[in-house]
């Protein structure tokens, strides 16, 4: 059970004998993916106790600011898994959240659908095609990102592949479509490249977000494909052959075919180098 930092900073204190149970900076890096949650932990709020010295996992209740000026207690396990869906800053605040989010009425004639009759409803313009296979789809949300496109253009011009592509077909449904998009494909690699970063409200690739991206992971790998992931912003490795990069360099393309050639082999991968 959760408890005030002040008892279990004491309660950790008798349970090592010492008088700091976890030095300045002991958990930066498992922060490091949150600048949001960095902005908004006040140590003068907490006993003086920093950031740094708070286990993610601990069960321990900390008090937060967010930019509006609002105070709110949550544990940190509570504060990293607020990014779902939802794309705006106001999330990381349960007061902010509340007041950005309209009421909705129900109306009165709506029936309540008994849950034996529930089901889930999956997207019809999916293709049916072969399991693992690479397709366009028309459901493919537009890339977001300048950067993703950037990396796709160096990467095509340093190695042959079929472009266009953006779905693969996967066994299992992902959330209502029997298709995934990942950020770049490689048909001929049975390869795909994601490029994550935490996006400008530090909500993207954390949180559930994260739990939604490994299941895509998944997904994939269970229709035969091998996932890369272009970690930037301190995210942590969610895979074997994912990259921890400070930003997209000329470099970058050289470290994505490096890896390329650990998951398929060289002679594979330079029979497509340009």
């Amino acid at each position: 059970m959760a408890e005030p930092v002040g008892a279990w900073w004491a309660r950790r204190q008798f349970s090592r004998g010492v008088d700091v149970p976890y030095a300045v900076g002991t958990y930066r890096e498992a922060w490091a993916p949150f600048p949001v949650l960095i902005r908004q932990y006040h140590p003068e709020l907490n006993g003086g106790i920093v950031l740094s010295q708070i286990p993610p996992a601990a069960e321990v209740l900390l008090q937060w600011q967010c930019d509006a000026g609002h105070i709110f207690v949550a544990t940190p396990d509570e504060q990293r898994n607020r990014p779902g869906r939802e794309r705006r800053r106001s999330v990381w605040c349960p007061d902010c959240l509340a007041a950005a989010r309209p009421r909705s009425v129900r109306p009165a004639q709506a029936p309540a659908v008994p849950p034996e009759r529930r089901r889930l409803d999956l997207c019809p313009r999916t293709p049916d095609l072969p399991v693992g296979e690479p397709f366009l789809s028309e459901c493919a949300p537009k890339p977001a990102s300048a950067v993703e496109a950037r990396l796709r253009s160096d990467l095509a011009d340093r190695l042959a592949f079929t472009p266009g592509l953006n779905a693969v077909r996967v066994r299992r449904p992902f959330f209502d479509h029997l298709e995934v998009w990942p950020d770049i494909l490689l048909p001929e690699l049975r390869v795909a490249i994601e490029y994550d970063s935490t996006g400008r409200h530090g909500l993207e690739h954390v949180g559930q977000r994260e739990d939604a991206d490994r299941r895509k992971d998944r997904a994939l790998r269970s229709a035969g494909w091998e996932v890369m992931r272009i970690r930037t912003g301190r995210l942590e490795k969610l895979g074997p052959h994912d990259l921890q990069l400070s930003g997209i360099t000329r470099r970058t393309c050289d470290a994505i075919l490096d890896e390329l050639r650990a998951i398929r082999g060289p002679l594979l991968v330079d029979a497509y180098a340009r």
